[in-house]
């Protein structure tokens, strides 16, 4: 067991190595003007090291994509009754935009949303991140919420144009010349209202409630009708 702990930290390490290499080649070059090879000499690996990592360079850009979207469906299956699935992600999307201000300097230009303000190869990449993340959430929300599927849809279009805001934002204030502290602060304001504003919606419908509560509540629906 600890011999496996072991090389999935190092697995892990070299990961995160190879990602802060490209985002610190992307911030000093731009996007396009950085090749894999690039890359692999500025985190001392082999080129075939990278593509066991990132087996395409965009994913040098999208590299967290997977793990967000897995904490997000985690949060929203594990949503206690009552609980809307903007309300489940509140805190883990506030941590996102808070995470601005850790990031270091060199790193920040090359990070998803500055890139995708400067490059349109990077903004597409983006709207193909966001509608992937769209139907996840999606297919997420219909398995817990008794919606229909088209509710369920618009629901994941909501929640996933939360991240395109922060995406979009961070890159345009960045652009602007805003500071990594005032973009989070500032972002995270309007994060948190627009969280606000979608729960509210989404607690219109009590549909939007865990399937689960709502199956409990089917049995008495039955019996009072004649």
């Amino acid at each position: 067991m600890s011999g496996t702990g072991l090389r999935e930290r190092k697995k892990a390490l070299t990961r995160q190595l190879i990602a802060d290499a490209a985002a610190r080649l992307f911030a000093e070059r731009g996007y396009e003007n950085v090749a894999v090879g690039d890359v692999a000499r500025e985190a001392d690996v082999a080129e075939q090291t990278v593509y066991n990592y990132f087996p395409t360079k965009e994913q040098l850009v999208t590299d967290r994509e997977q793990q967000i979207q897995e904490q997000l469906d985690r949060l929203i299956r594990s949503r206690p009754r009552g609980s809307t699935p903007a309300a489940a992600i509140r805190e883990f999307v506030l941590r996102v935009v808070a995470g601005i201000r850790d990031i270091p300097p060199e790193l920040w230009r090359g990070e998803l949303g500055y890139l995708a303000a400067i490059s349109p190869t990077v903004h597409r990449l983006v709207l193909e991140v966001i509608d992937r993340q769209a139907r996840a959430l999606a297919a997420v929300i219909s398995d817990t919420s008794a919606v229909s599927p088209e509710i369920a849809r618009l629901h994941g279009i909501a929640l996933a144009g939360v991240f395109e805001i922060i995406l979009s934002e961070a890159g345009r204030r960045t652009r602007d010349g805003q500071s990594q502290e005032k973009i989070a602060r500032e972002l995270s304001r309007i994060i948190e209202r627009v969280l606000d504003e979608l729960d509210r919606w989404f607690s219109v419908s009590k549909s939007s409630r865990p399937l689960a509560s709502r199956r409990r509540r089917l049995p008495s629906t039955r019996t009072s009708k004649p």
